[in-house]
């Protein structure tokens, strides 16, 4: 592509290879900077310890709830076209606790309505009758969603990448004015796109104090469950939540906590155990073939900002054009195609402002 404008994404978690991959398919010329690839597993690294589901928790918000619904007819493409993908189909439910209703959740937000923004997008929506419902609840909603098994989907994306021509380098920045000297080609980058997540509070030039860890602990088994679910509450705080989602391939998540501001990395013994608890006292049926059977417990720091994820366009003096793409906190991969759509779109854009 020796005409192809050059692009540098630093980050190769699902927002930097998502961003890359769309780049890629519009004939831009990128290469991939990161600290961390598929198969790397720390605490800085977000995206190996996501669950991951499509579950929308938007509300009141177009340009979020855009970011959702093209990401939806992605997922629901690949789910029939790239089994190797690791995304299968599963219906999810939603049970909503009258107590929480009077609430304020930025994390949980429209899925506590009735009939949230999603109800035409997703196939087979329906509002569960509330005579079927468990007890403690006031209402709930159920709709076809998919499970990602990140373990596969991230190889695989990369791979996608690279069989479209993004070449990939580890590398660790301390400034983002660095990356433009990151291209493959050996030429100046004409524009970076940064997919940092949370090191986005951290990068120089551009130390994002909106960005804040918000903190996630799972339990993942071999258990089977037969759908996925998600409460609106415990009885265990505030910061505390119950979701079920079981991955393709095998194995189940059991969650979990929104802990905003925890950089802790570490295991949390007795959260574990309450994770536990609550996920059997919801879904019995995990134990109809065998005890639970646990694989390991993961933390892990969603790339939460306050005011909402960061998608736009910024000339930056020693670097020149930036478009950034983080914090979108617990919906990572559920918006993620909407936002590298978001960022192709500001990166035409930058070139025609040139």
């Amino acid at each position: 592509m020796p005409d192809a404008k050059k692009i540098v994404v630093i980050g190769a978690g699902v927002a930097g290879l998502t961003s890359a991959l769309q780049l890629s398919k519009n004939g831009y010329d990128v290469t991939v900077v990161a600290k961390f690839m598929p198969g790397d597993y720390d605490i800085e690294y977000t995206s190996p310890w996501a669950g991951a589901n499509w579950m929308s928790f938007v509300k009141d918000n177009e340009r979020l709830a855009n970011y959702d619904r093209i990401t939806y007819r992605v997922f629901q493409k690949l789910v029939k076209e790239c089994p190797d993908a690791g995304i299968w189909p599963q219906r999810c439910i939603t049970y909503v606790r009258p107590e929480d209703l009077k609430k304020e959740s930025d994390l949980l937000g429209g899925l506590l309505d009735a009939r949230p923004w999603f109800a035409d997008l997703v196939e087979n929506f329906t509002t569960l009758d509330p005579l079927t419902l468990p007890k403690g609840y006031s209402h709930g909603i159920a709709y076809d969603s998919v499970c990602i098994n990140v373990q596969v989907y991230l190889p695989w994306l990369q791979s996608q990448c690279l069989a479209n021509g993004v070449k990939i380098k580890a590398v660790t920045l301390k400034h983002i004015k660095e990356a433009v000297n990151l291209h493959w080609s050996g030429h100046k980058a004409d524009l970076v796109v940064n997919c940092t997540g949370l090191f986005a509070s951290k990068l120089g030039g551009v130390m994002d104090s909106k960005m804040y860890p918000g903190r996630g602990q799972t339990v993942l088994v071999r258990n089977h469950a037969p759908a996925m679910y998600n409460v609106s509450g415990t009885e265990d705080g505030e910061d505390e939540l119950t979701y079920i989602m079981s991955r393709p391939g095998g194995g189940t998540i059991l969650g979990g906590c929104y802990q905003k501001g925890n950089w802790n990395g570490a295991v949390d013994p007795n959260l574990a155990e309450r994770i536990i608890k609550r996920s059997l006292e919801l879904c019995p049926e995990l134990e109809k073939e065998f005890p639970l059977d646990i694989v390991r417990h993961n933390v892990g720091l969603r790339p939460s900002r306050e005011g909402g994820p960061r998608v736009e366009l910024e000339d930056l003096d020693g670097v020149g054009k930036v478009v950034h793409n983080y914090g979108a906190g617990g919906a990572g991969y559920q918006s993620s195609y909407g936002m590298a759509d978001h960022v192709v779109e500001l990166v035409e854009l930058a070139f025609k402002e040139r």
